[in-house]
């Protein structure tokens, strides 16, 4: 058993101690106060029969599973999403969403059925517009059920299109709350580490452990990529052109808290159920600044490897690629502007490998089904 100790003894105790800020996981989903339907079954189940439903396009072509596919990590492989057009940004995997406060590359969207209803309403993506979603759900005798039970008797009577085009994307909402990856083989490192089973921690392998110290360690990586999520939710600039072509630039960051502030579907407006308003805080004290030009989301690390291509503009091909670009980054690309966080890491080819091998232990064994529901059926409650 020497050698297994020496093996336990091979992460410091600081490198410990940054192991354990990644965990423990799973991590509890809160409901969400904006949303009357978060956690409610049949909100839930009306959410899962939407989500593959291409009626909810105007062309009756596209669900949101067109790009969110569930084989790819609920992302779609392509470097930008393709909708009626190609367009600007790379789709955002989907696990654990729920964690997250600011939804978007851009953060434009202040909760997730807000951020479900901007591909619904986008004419390059879905192109509804509030009558046409309040038809789909009043004209399916299981979802106008569904509806009911999820958002009560008031459902039931008149509502203004935008209301229930609103009760859609909430129930969306609920639905993506439950799309919670299992453990990683990193989160069970993670855990016989916190007991002290140092024949267990060697299970782990070995270019994977000397990856995560460096990822815990001189890579300085856990200052955004920090937590069980391993993303600080908010938004940086990493030096990824933001340039889009000739004449064309995605403002990032800064479009995106314009855009937040100026919604109406906000966490400050009529249609959240959160009747104090704390759950928009938020969005009530940020303010744009010359810095947020430019920077993007800082995305969750958890099954990085399943959506692949990276970055806001899909630029990165390959986990390798990542870490070539953080190893030669040139920091005269960064926003001048910007924090200065980053510092190219230098990395030999076999520690880029290393690195390569910590993320992909990121992936979870376990994921729940996602799948096209059987056409629902519901049972009105009295």
């Amino acid at each position: 058993m020497a050698g297994v100790a020496a093996d336990d003894s091979a992460f410091s105790s600081a490198e410990k101690q940054a192991i354990a800020r990644h965990g423990p996981w799973p991590q509890p989903v809160l409901r969400d106060p904006s949303n009357r339907g978060s956690g409610n079954a049949d909100a839930i189940a009306l959410g899962r029969a939407l989500f593959f439903d291409a009626r909810l396009s105007v062309k009756g072509d596209m669900a949101c599973a067109t790009c969110h596919q569930p084989a790819r990590g609920l992302a779609d492989g392509r470097d930008r999403a393709q909708g009626r057009e190609r367009l600007d940004r790379n789709t955002p995997g989907l696990w654990n969403v729920g964690l997250a406060h600011w939804f978007g590359w851009d953060g434009a969207a202040d909760s997730l059925w807000s951020f479900a209803l901007r591909p619904i309403l986008n004419s390059l993506e879905l192109g509804a517009t509030p009558a046409h979603v309040a038809k789909v759900l009043g004209g399916d005798p299981a979802y106008a059920c569904l509806r009911r039970n999820a958002f009560g008797k008031a459902a039931a009577t008149k509502a203004s299109d935008d209301q229930m085009m609103v009760d859609a994307a909430k129930a969306l909402a609920a639905f993506m709350e439950t799309l919670n990856s299992g453990k990683s083989p990193f989160d069970e490192l993670h855990d016989v580490l916190a007991r002290g089973d140092a024949a267990a921690v060697a299970q782990y392998p070995a270019d994977a452990r000397r990856g995560l110290r460096i990822f815990a360690g001189r890579g300085n990586c856990a200052v955004c990529h920090f937590g069980p999520n391993f993303s600080n939710g908010e938004f940086h600039e990493i030096g990824i052109p933001y340039l889009l072509g000739a004449g064309r630039v995605d403002a990032g960051r800064q479009g995106g808290i314009k855009a937040v502030r100026a919604d109406k579907f906000n966490l400050l407006g009529a249609f959240s159920d959160d009747a104090s308003r704390a759950s928009g805080s938020r969005t009530r004290h940020v303010t744009e600044n010359h810095a947020n030009f430019g920077q993007f989301k800082v995305p969750s690390l958890r099954n990085v490897e399943l959506t692949a291509p990276y970055m806001h503009n899909g630029k990165l091909a390959t986990l390798r690629d990542v870490v070539h670009h953080y190893s030669e980054l040139s920091e005269d690309r960064l926003h001048q502007d910007g924090e200065a966080l980053l510092k190219p890491l230098r990395l030999t080819d076999a520690e880029a490998d290393d690195l390569v091998a910590f993320l992909r232990t990121l992936t979870s064994r376990q994921f729940p089904a996602v799948a096209p529901p059987l056409k629902p059926t519901c049972e009105p409650r009295k």
